[in-house]
């Protein structure tokens, strides 16, 4: 199976997200699509899995133009997708799941299906219990149950949109094992797109690079065996020279002078009867960047949202500017500066259907009388103000996931006191993560204390001044950062906690 695009070209209002693409895949290749937030590679492999029509341009497939509308009809012809979030359905189990889509209806050949799972889960060491209701599983095991229901409808090109976000080193090692095993071995075509460059070069064949909706170049990536720490440092500013047309510094941020506690916890325990919660301890001074590492699940995001008065506690005490707040409701909370970010950006942090300015007048200080006017001239300011590409009039689906990730931070207050958010750089490349931070330090230059989840273990060494693990509920501090190693720190999310 071999995939040509011709003159793909999709517009969405005055953004031209894909400007005339041309492009050929051939099978037994793993090709890495790479570019900024905004830089139109998941509309194009949208539009090369059928979730999106392209405005002009064709796909042919064997040298045969396919006219197709909708997911469905692209995995008939052997396209299919993997979502960031997997499309899957968390009323049924892991084998309704599996045959779900594939024409033959849940009741029906429940014994093929089963054994045809197990084959496909058995080959490439997927551990799938059939009976498992889907809520149940981690974000990996999701994946690994698309991939093989895709395998079981037939699909020879797989697309993969950030497979590695949210989960573990061991997880993302099964996985890239069988997307090996999938193209190297099986002929098949695998794209991936991502931002983690370590992830490209590890893995792929050759990378594919967009800009502005416009494909600036290929590069053939080095061989495995020939992989050194010289050759990954000089095939990252190849590729970054090439995402944003010139090479970025090293990373680094400003220490300030720690002033007085902002947030205190005695011995809290966050409730969940799911996971024995260990009682926390923990104050963060004014000026503080504390980074809260763990796997999904491990107790972080609890921890957090219980601080925020967004979940409940059960023991313990909590403080925040020196008052008990374990009465407190977030709304009042945020009166009083304390903000928090969630990691789902249109679940949770935005409103889809919402055009940018009405997100501003939702965050204004007077929303019962807006003046329209001027919240358009107010959003147009912040679009500026915060590189966004879009319009004040654009709803905020339209906006690519890093642009979304902009439009949150210029809805943060300026000064708050407590900044508490989970995956601020989620997604985003490496100049958007930048940036998202020099806005995050911004504020606490100003006085607020940050808390940040996050599943990067260079931006927690980066940027926190201390560290607080996560694993199974119990925690483990990490007080001198700058003597801790990116691996060390790894093995410490592993559960690997010193005696």
């Amino acid at each position: 199976m071999n995939i040509e695009l011709r003159h793909i070209d999709k517009r969405f209002g005055a953004v031209h997200a894909n400007n005339d693409i041309n492009l050929r895949f051939v099978q037994g290749r793993i090709v890495g699509i790479l570019g900024e937030n905004g830089a139109g590679k998941s509309t194009l492999m949208k539009i090369l899995s059928g979730f999106q029509p392209a405005d002009s341009g064709a796909i042919l497939i064997d040298g045969r133009a396919i006219d197709y509308t909708g997911p469905i009809a692209a995995i008939a012809n052997g396209i299919g997708m993997l979502q960031q979030d997997p499309l899957d359905v968390g009323a049924f189990t892991v084998l309704e799941n599996f045959i779900y889509g594939s024409g033959v209806g849940l009741n029906l050949q429940r014994a093929q299906a089963e054994a045809r799972l197990g084959e496909l889960s058995g080959r490439f060491g997927f551990a799938l219990d059939p009976h498992q209701p889907i809520d149940n599983l981690l974000i990996a095991q999701r994946q690994q149950l698309e991939i093989v229901r895709l395998l079981a409808l037939g699909v020879r090109t797989l697309i993969l949109d950030e497979p590695t976000t949210g989960i573990s080193a061991e997880q993302k090692e099964v996985l890239f094992n069988a997307l090996r095993q999938l193209s190297h071995e099986d002929g098949m075509i695998v794209l991936l797109v991502s931002h983690k460059l370590e992830d490209v070069i590890d893995l792929c064949d050759e990378v594919v690079v967009l800009r502005a909706g416009c494909m600036v170049g290929r590069l053939d990536m080095p061989a495995s065996q020939d992989l050194n720490s010289a050759i990954i440092a000089k095939t990252k500013r190849q590729l970054v020279t090439m995402m944003f047309g010139e090479a970025l510094d090293a990373q680094s941020r400003p220490h300030y002078e720690l002033d007085a506690p902002v947030l205190v916890t005695r011995e809290l325990v966050a409730q969940d009867l799911r996971l024995d919660m260990q009682p926390i301890s923990l104050t963060a001074r004014a000026g503080e960047v504390i980074g809260l590492a763990g796997l999904g699940g491990s107790g972080q995001e609890l921890f957090m949202r219980a601080c925020a008065r967004l979940e409940r506690v059960a023991g313990g005490s909590l403080e925040f500017a020196g008052r008990d707040i374990l009465g407190a409701s977030y709304r009042q909370l945020f009166r009083r500066g304390l903000v928090f970010g969630a990691a789902g950006r249109l679940e949770e942090g935005l409103i889809a259907g919402l055009t940018l300015t009405e997100h501003t007048a939702l965050v204004a200080d007077d929303n019962l009388q807006i003046d329209w006017k001027a919240m358009r001239k107010q959003t147009a300011a912040r679009i500026e103000q915060y590189r966004v590409k879009g319009s004040a009039d654009d709803n905020i689906e339209q906006l690519s996931g890093g642009n979304q990730q902009r439009v949150l931070v210029g809805l943060l207050p300026d000064a708050p006191k407590l900044l508490i958010i989970e995956q601020p750089t989620r997604g985003l490349d490496v100049d958007s993560a930048r940036w998202i931070w020099t806005q995050l330090l911004e504020r606490g230059r100003r006085g607020a204390a940050i808390l940040f989840s996050s599943d990067e273990l260079e931006e927690l060494v980066t940027y926190s001044d201390r560290i607080i693990v996560f694993f199974a509920g119990r925690v483990h501090e990490v007080a001198d950062v700058s003597a801790t190693s990116i691996d060390e720190l790894g093995y410490l999310i592993g559960g690997e906690f010193p005696a």
